[in-house]
């Protein structure tokens, strides 16, 4: 299989094959590039391996695209980023590993020694730019085939790729969940027996995988690979305890673990938001801990949206996700994902209100994700449902429309009221702005500066305050 037609599409291929000639090294590109040519993937990231110094043809090839190089010296690696293309470059090399960690010994190697190095078939393959067998494809191990048949495995023995590296286990169900192929049976069967072995990984570099897997067009097929391997408790046991149903008095509760996973689809097939797609998965997380069961009503779990947002920091916390915005969003979805679902009993202006109020600039993902948790096994009941929903929706934007709840800011604010009523700073003037804003959330006025000054002179007259300095 020769791929010189392709090569000869994307000049930087040429002007690396010229600096590798010139300085009498064997270059292939390797990896992913070759794995997406292949599957008609479009790739910007382009690995090149050489028999020789990965930098000194970085360095080369840097001055042939007049581009700057990135020179990463403890990796033996360097970088030249050109137009849209990054180019990566590394030295042909072969790797053994100490049991404790997952950072191998190198020493310099042949192109096979470093196809043998790589975790799987369908990455271990190169696309020589050699003048002599330009554009050929070295194929060791099959990878081709196994991209035919859409399977995931290893170079060589599993279990050794996997104790060796077992970030490569998390990669696996990375891939094997993007490209919504089958891990091979051999292969799985190495994961499950290396599960433990993922306490040496760094969690910074296991959420990277996660959010991968997260962001796959399916990613519920990523998931409950993780669950049936062992890999998920190994991170995430909050997620594995959502796992099972309990009978009482014939009585059972659906299997939460994968409810969570059937809205994490379901907001997968209308939202590419990572942190929306966090929120599908800790929507429910507190369930475990909140399950009681009442002989009148069954299975409860009163508060778990708001014991889910009290645990959502620490979860973000270990996992290394970030302590910002993003956590705060998926905590307040957590925290109200309740609410909408509610009011489709009964629709009340005021609820409403407050629930535009609270949401602010996230009730539209808040809608999402709520839309999403609206699962049966009955079709006609999630059809009634969800044509509930819409109503409540329309009446959302009817009121927003009307009253500008969403982004609310209060009409008066408290320096004018101090300024008003010669006042200090104080608890009082916190209460009458508390008492605006629940006048305006209550429809009893309108969210406008003239009616709230005439709430406030009134509120000010109850309480003694309008015979002082008013400068209105």
């Amino acid at each position: 299989m020769n791929f010189k037609q392709e090569l000869n599409q994307i000049p930087e291929f040429g002007k690396v094959a010229h600096a590798a000639e010139r300085l009498g090294m064997e270059t292939y590109v390797v990896g992913g590039w070759v794995r997406d040519l292949l599957l008609k993937r479009p790739c910007k990231d382009i690995d090149f391996v050489c028999v020789g110094s990965g930098i000194a043809l970085a360095e080369a090839v840097a001055k042939e695209l007049g581009s700057p190089v990135t020179v990463f010296k403890n990796f033996g690696t360097a970088m030249v980023k050109h137009e849209d293309f990054d180019l990566e470059f590394v030295g042909a090399r072969k790797e053994s590993y100490r049991s404790e960690s997952r950072k191998p010994v190198v020493e310099d190697g042949t192109l096979d020694d470093d196809q043998k190095r790589r975790d799987f078939t369908i990455n271990a393959m190169a696309i020589s730019i050699n003048q002599k067998n330009y554009g050929e494809l070295v194929d060791p191990f099959g990878g081709v085939a196994h991209l035919v048949t859409k399977n995931i495995q290893t170079p060589l023995n599993p279990e050794i790729t996997f104790s060796d590296d077992p970030l490569r286990m998390m990669r696996a169900i990375r891939f094997a969940s993007q490209l919504n192929f089958d891990i091979e049976a051999d292969t799985f069967e190495a994961i499950i027996k290396n599960a433990s072995r993922l306490k040496i990984v760094s969690m910074e570099r296991i959420t990277d995988e996660l959010n991968k897997i997260i962001l796959s067009p399916v990613p519920s097929y990523g998931f409950k690979l993780l669950f049936q391997c062992g890999l998920l408790k190994e991170f995430f046991p909050e997620m594995v305890a959502l796992h099972g149903v309990e009978y009482v008095d014939n009585k059972a509760h659906k299997d939460n673990f994968y409810h969570t996973l059937q809205v994490l689809d379901n907001v997968s097939k209308v939202s590419n938001d990572l942190w929306l797609r966090w929120a599908a998965i800790l929507h429910d997380i507190a369930k475990p801990v909140t399950k009681r069961f009442d002989p009148k009503a069954g299975w409860t779990f009163h508060g778990h949206e708001d014991k889910g947002a009290r645990m959502t920091p620490g979860i973000f916390r270990r996992l290394k996700l970030p302590m910002n915005e993003k956590m705060d969003f998926v905590q307040k979805l957590v925290r109200l994902h309740l609410r909408p679902i509610a009011l489709v009993k009964e629709v009340s202006d005021s609820a409403i209100r407050r629930l535009l109020f609270e949401a602010g600039d996230s009730v539209d993902a808040l809608m999402t994700l709520c839309r999403a948790d609206i699962t049966s096994k009955n079709a006609e009941k999630v059809v009634k449902y969800l044509n509930n929903f819409e109503k409540v929706q329309q009446k959302m934007i009817e009121l927003e429309a009307r009253d500008k709840i969403r982004n609310f800011q209060p009409p008066i604010s408290g320096d004018e009221i101090m300024r008003m009523f010669n006042l200090p700073a104080s608890r009082a003037i916190g209460d009458i702005k508390e008492q605006i804003k629940e006048a305006i959330l209550e429809g009893e006025i309108k969210n406008s500066r003239e009616e709230a000054m005439q709430l406030l002179l009134q509120i000010a007259h109850k309480k003694g305050l309008i015979n002082q300095n008013v400068n209105p």
